[in-house]
């Protein structure tokens, strides 16, 4: 289990290696990318920021509760801060279990508790030339709550 608040481009590809184990016949794999459209104005980029050490401190307990929680060691998570362009990836979680329901369940409840505790702040960078900071929170709350 591991996870890290990073600068450079994230390598899902490298979490999945990490993840892997011939014990775990499933492997769950979220990424959160920079996307054109939010709330019907187009995005051009996004900057992350983190209190750093309160964010890695948060990351590493929701990790180490998914763990606890659905029973595997084999969980990563990292996301990235700094300048983001269009479609690079922010978030990563990689989670491998026996079993595929537990793995998706695990990288679920990473995601949506990262989304709700840990210090990350976005602004988004839109086409007419504006900036804003966006509430990250609400992306984990219900569609009828926002």
């Amino acid at each position: 289990m591991r996870s890290a608040i990073v600068t450079r481009p994230l390598d899902p590809g490298a979490l999945l290696r990490e993840v892997a184990t011939t014990r775990c016949g499933a492997t769950a794999l979220f990424v959160g990318t920079v996307r054109d459209l939010h709330d019907g104005r187009a995005v051009t980029g996004m900057d992350y920021e983190a209190y750093a050490a309160m964010a890695e401190r948060e990351l590493a307990d929701i990790v180490a509760e998914a763990v606890a929680r659905f029973g595997t060691g084999q969980v990563v998570c990292e996301h990235r801060t700094g300048a983001l362009a269009l479609g690079d990836a922010s978030v990563a979680i990689a989670v491998a279990h026996p079993h595929r329901s537990p793995a998706f369940d695990a990288c679920r409840y990473v995601i949506e508790e990262l989304k709700r505790r840990v210090p990350i702040w976005k602004r988004e960078h839109y086409a007419d030339g504006t900036r804003q900071w966006v509430d990250p929170t609400g992306a984990a709350r219900p569609r009828a709550a926002r």
